[in-house]
């Protein structure tokens, strides 16, 4: 039982951060631009929020440091992706070329920029982890489910389940969501209708950005006690969670769940008596999550409904 505790616990863990960097991507791919920079944006925000963290810790720690670390990371991913915005939608470029250049210069800003602020010249940016927390009052106490989602927990776990709902909500339920979705599918009957696609799609990809930075501060604070200008690849992954939850919020979450236990499985195996047992090399396990990435498009892109105007740029004069 203690097992199935650890392996839940786990697999939240690194489910949260994938959630929500695709949901972030689905924002901007419904929009109708291609963000294949999340990689990046996930960088960005995580080198910002923990830097912001290392910088603070001394004076504050807890739930209120890690909410304006929060901040920190959504803003400075929605900032960093203005740079793809413009690059897709004013000036028309390629946009798999512009996520890709966002995705290279990501980690060497992240260097060059903690190697010049911090006085020892490194490039790891080192903070305390003071934000687990180790049970949450009175649900804590649940039978079975408390030990599960209720006790050495992230407050980050709960916000990644609230935006889920608040993302299916918004995309389905509201205006809004109907207007960008218009945008991805077919933009000139969007325009035609007074929608201004050229907002509509910045706004999809400020909120992917936002999210996507979110994902990057969350995966460093519940995996690691460090931050060195990487994310283990956090954003392709995404992005095949992307494709396989089919561009729906739902569908999406639960792509995450089981890319997120294959992640279980490659970074804790070493923790569970009966893999160690099988005696199996351990890279065979790091494999895992990439392989399953690989299997699971090769039989999923068949069916792919992606927005039938991604990637393409909008002329208003096409018709």
């Amino acid at each position: 039982m203690n097992t199935l505790f650890f392996l839940i616990q786990q697999t939240m863990f690194f489910t949260i951060p994938l959630l929500v960097v695709a949901l972030g991507g689905m924002f901007s791919e419904r929009s109708g631009v291609i963000n294949i920079a999340l990689e990046g944006i996930m960088i960005m925000g995580g080198f910002c929020s923990i830097l912001f963290i290392n910088v603070m810790q001394d004076t504050m720690a807890g739930q209120p440091l890690l909410l304006l670390a929060i901040l920190i990371a959504m803003l400075s991913g929605a900032l960093f992706s203005l740079l793809h915005a413009y690059a897709s939608i004013n000036m028309k470029a390629d946009q798999t070329i512009s996520g890709t250049a966002l995705n290279l210069m990501a980690p060497a800003v992240s260097i060059f920029a903690a190697r010049m602020i911090q006085p020892s010249g490194v490039q790891q940016i080192q903070f305390t982890n003071t934000f687990r927390i180790t049970k949450v009052p009175v649900l804590g106490d649940i039978p079975i489910l408390g030990d599960m989602f209720f006790q050495n927990v992230y407050l980050t776990t709960y916000i990644g389940v609230a935006i889920l709902i608040i993302s299916a909500i918004l995309l389905y339920k509201t205006r809004f969501g109907l207007r960008l979705r218009a945008c991805g599918e077919h933009p000139q009957a969007a325009d035609s209708v007074g929608v201004n696609v050229y907002k509509m799609r910045y706004a999809g990809v400020m909120i992917s950005g936002a999210l996507g930075g979110l994902g990057g501060l969350i995966f460093v604070v519940t995996t690691s006690t460090n931050f060195n200008a990487t994310v283990a690849g956090y954003g392709f992954l995404a992005l095949a969670v992307l494709i396989f939850g089919q561009w729906n919020p739902w569908r999406i979450a639960l792509a995450a769940l089981f890319f997120g236990f294959m992640k279980t499985i490659s970074a804790t195996y070493s923790s569970i008596p009966w893999l160690v047992n099988l005696q199996v090399s351990g890279y065979v396990y790091k494999m895992i999550p990439y392989i399953a990435t690989l299997v699971v498009l090769v039989f999923s892109s068949k069916n792919s409904q992606a927005p039938k105007a991604e990637g393409i740029p909008y002329d208003q004069g096409a018709r």
